[in-house]
């Protein structure tokens, strides 16, 4: 990030400086292979070609617990939004949706599990009159949703195992600080080391160098 910045440094002096300030490493997570015969359905091939959604929980100290509502686009990998209350229900996923839509215009695919939250009437009436289509992912294929699931194997390592929240309040703060890191500063190797947010704004410039390579399972 410092060489982002301008600012170049080591990566033995980041080592040391990181040591010196008792810095917490987040585990690393074992990543799931998954066969090359097996392709994921309705693989995105643009911005705003799948949004994919599901939920993280915790709690805070104050002992109010805490539902994370995640929405990614698969191609860019931008966070477009986490949504924090104690209970989401299916006309709150429709009011966070709408929302989205109105600001990055509307998916042609939203893709999740068979959560009740998911496969609710109301959820899908609505949809349906979106335009929309669903691509909900076979029970016990989590692979099948792997950018959500990649996303938010890093939202809890890197934010909700490293912060503590007092309540529900400071937790919506951290929160969105911590996405808008994620989109704004934080390089992907799955992007050629960009982050979401200048990644989207080369495909919105159609500059050339956004046709770049893409592992779409890392």
């Amino acid at each position: 990030m410092l060489e982002r910045e301008g600012l170049v440094v080591g990566r033995e002096r980041c080592t040391r400086l990181w040591a010196a300030a008792q810095l917490q490493v987040p585990q690393k997570r074992r990543r799931r292979r998954v066969a090359a015969s097996r392709p994921r359905p309705h693989a995105p091939g643009a911005r705003n070609s799948v949004w994919c959604y599901d939920f993280v929980f915790d709690a805070c100290a104050n002992g109010q617990q805490l539902k994370c509502l995640t929405i990614v686009d698969e191609y860019t990998r931008e966070c477009l939004a986490i949504d924090v209350a104690g209970s989401i229900r299916s006309t709150r996923v429709i009011e966070v949706l709408s929302k989205l839509i109105s600001i990055h215009g509307a998916p042609r695919y939203v893709r999740s599990d068979n959560g009740p939250e998911f496969v609710s009437t109301a959820l899908l009436k609505w949809v349906v009159s979106e335009q929309i289509e669903s691509a909900l992912i076979d029970p016990g294929k989590p692979w099948q949703n792997g950018t959500n699931e990649s996303f938010n194997g890093k939202f809890r390592d890197e934010c909700l195992a490293m912060e503590w929240f007092r309540n529900r309040i400071e937790a919506k703060i951290v929160i969105d600080d911590w996405r808008r890191h994620y989109n704004e500063v934080r390089p992907h190797s799955s992007l050629n080391y960009d982050t979401p947010l200048a990644f989207r704004q080369r495909l919105e410039n159609d500059l050339p160098a956004a046709v770049i390579s893409r592992n779409a399972w890392s």
